[in-house]
């Protein structure tokens, strides 16, 4: 089992500031790498954004575009208090856990991120696909239900019994949201005209998305079968491919189908979608 001894504890010497922790981040490579990477990338997808943003004109593909905006955005700010140390903990595992009474870093800033960032990533979906506001208004709300409870799955000290109980209440919130994406909107996107740039979307979105409860279970808030390190960069990586590839495959479509984009109305589409230039 890896789980990375210089990021696990004795907690007869904690380390409780935030510059020990700094410390620990910057001491384990992999880990800082899996960090900075992704700040790197939000920064560079910033700057490409705006540059694919400047003409669009339409009200409806400017919400598309400022929702898919604010994902590098909300990320870069994020992985900055991760990698500064600001939003990562040390958590003694309870009882009945593979590290049980071991301290461990807890990156739990990310969930911030994804408190964040993936509201507008189902914004900018359910946009595209022309759903109606109850339809959103689910979609999002389930999601953040989704993030709230996964971030007290991770910082559950108290039970073992109870970090699992708050994770299936959180997968349930997940169940919710793949209702939506894989049964609803995709009939609202068809009715749209929007039906085959959604789909690509969907289908990256629920497989990536698929990754991080699985993540989560075989991690250190887990099982604890992966390192800190390992953990962070399996998220690192769905994150770039759930948030900076999916916005720069949106942009690009919406970009180059604005009138469709702005023909779009509740579950319905006067035009016609024409396939973007490669």
């Amino acid at each position: 089992m890896a789980n990375g001894s210089s990021l696990i504890f004795d907690p007869a010497f904690p380390l409780q500031t935030q510059t020990e922790v700094l410390r620990m981040i910057q001491e384990n490579a992999s880990l800082n790498a899996s960090l900075w990477v992704n700040i790197a990338l939000a920064g560079l997808s910033i700057l490409l954004f705006v540059a694919m943003g400047r003409r669009i004109e339409s009200s409806r593909a400017q919400l598309i575009w400022v929702a898919t905006l604010l994902v590098p955005l909300v990320s870069i700010s994020s992985y900055a208090g991760l990698a500064s140390g600001l939003t990562v903990g040390l958590l003694e595992m309870p009882a009945g856990h593979a590290l049980a009474g071991q301290e461990v870093l807890s990156p739990w800033g990310r969930y911030l991120t994804w408190t964040f960032s993936t509201p507008m990533i189902l914004l900018a979906l359910g946009l595209l696909a022309g759903t109606d506001r109850a339809k959103l208004f689910t979609a999002i709300t389930m999601d953040i239900g989704m993030c709230v409870t996964g971030l007290a799955a991770a910082l559950i000290t108290s039970s073992y019994l109870l970090r699992w109980v708050f994770y299936l209440i959180s997968c349930a919130f997940f169940v919710a949201v793949l209702y939506v994406l894989l049964v609803e909107w995709p009939r609202d996107a068809a009715a749209a005209g929007t039906s085959e740039i959604f789909g690509m979307l969907k289908l990256l979105t629920v497989v990536l998305w698929l990754g991080y409860p699985i993540l989560w279970a075989l991690g250190s808030e887990g099982f604890a079968l992966l390192s800190v390190a390992i953990t962070s960069w399996g998220y690192s990586l769905l994150d770039i491919g759930a948030k900076y590839i999916f916005a720069f495959l949106l942009l690009r479509w919406v970009a180059a189908n604005e009138r469709v984009v702005d023909s779009v109305t509740t579950g319905r589409a006067t035009g016609t979608a024409t396939p973007a230039d490669d």
